[in-house]
């Protein structure tokens, strides 16, 4: 039978071990290399998109200023007034906020209801409640005030997000349409995409030709053109934008050319900014450079 290979020893240590050691030794050194980048990165960048996630959902203000109230509406079912319980429940969560200065917070939307509830309240010494917060205000009579708490109470909400998609919850929970003359983020969102491609079409049919020629002329003449590229970063871009309003103002250098060159007529002068035409020039030219020299 043949023999079995020995292994290589130094200093009484197999080779092989040695080498995982040394392996594991240039792994350790190069993650402590890398470990301050990472932590700057966990800390700068990771750390406060979380936290914008979480305050996305976040909504912490009727469960820690009214407690109870944000509890009992939880369980309505929202097709009738609750019970005279979660009124009482209510009157003495209100109090409780009204004396700890924090009655105005609880309903942005309700302000001159929660304004007229402090000033009627005092009159309320005992029950039934119901009535006597229905007596001191009719809004809280009416199923729709209720909806509302409820639909602001939980601890983490989907509204934030709805909301920018103009959409909310109905007083039955279901998602629907904002009002049309609520309606603001999706056409504004549509504008933004619109403006943004033809931004980026009209940087790349004039960045083209100048990054060919770039890369096809001598370097005499490509290193005078990268140059002049680059010239616009060496000016501030609140300068670069105040140009722009001087030479595209109604009664700007352009304007003023083209009447005095008999294209246009006095009276016909063109509006060329602070609308989208006046967009496109100004973000074409300060982008231009980002489409040139990649």
């Amino acid at each position: 039978m043949a023999k079995a290979t020995q292994p290589i020893l130094i200093d009484g240590v197999p080779l092989k071990e040695q080498l995982a050691r040394a392996e594991r030794r240039k792994k350790y050194i190069a993650l402590g290399m890398v470990l301050p980048l990472l932590l700057f990165i966990i800390v700068t960048f990771a750390i406060p998109i979380l936290s914008m996630l979480f305050r996305s959902v976040d909504n912490p203000r009727m469960v820690t200023l009214v407690p109870n109230l944000a509890a009992a509406v939880e369980q309505w079912d929202g097709t009738e007034l609750p019970s005279e319980e979660v009124f009482e429940i209510a009157f003495h969560d209100l109090v409780a906020a009204k004396k700890a200065g924090h009655l105005g917070k609880i309903l942005s939307g309700g302000r001159s209801l929660i304004l007229k509830t402090k000033r009627k309240f005092k009159k309320i010494k005992s029950g039934p409640y119901r009535e006597a917060m229905i007596k001191s205000d009719k809004r809280w009579g009416k199923v729709h005030t209720w909806a509302v708490i409820k639909k602001v109470s939980p601890r983490y909400t989907a509204r934030y997000f709805l909301n920018a998609m103009d959409r909310d919850y109905d007083d039955l929970g279901k998602v629907v349409e904002k009002p049309e003359e609520k309606q603001i983020y999706v056409t504004l969102f549509i504008r933004t995409l619109w403006i943004s491609l033809l931004v980026t079409l009209l940087t790349l049919i004039i960045g083209y030709p100048i990054a060919y020629l770039i890369s096809t002329t001598p370097p005499k003449i490509s290193n005078l053109l990268i140059i002049m590229v680059l010239l616009p970063f060496w000016t501030s871009l609140l300068v670069r934008t105040t140009s722009w309003i001087v030479l595209l103002q109604t009664q700007g250098v352009l304007n003023d050319i083209m009447v005095w060159l008999g294209i246009i007529s006095e009276q016909g002068r063109i509006q060329m900014i602070f609308n989208l035409r006046g967009t496109l020039i100004a973000m074409t030219q300060i982008l231009l450079p980002f489409m040139v020299l990649p």
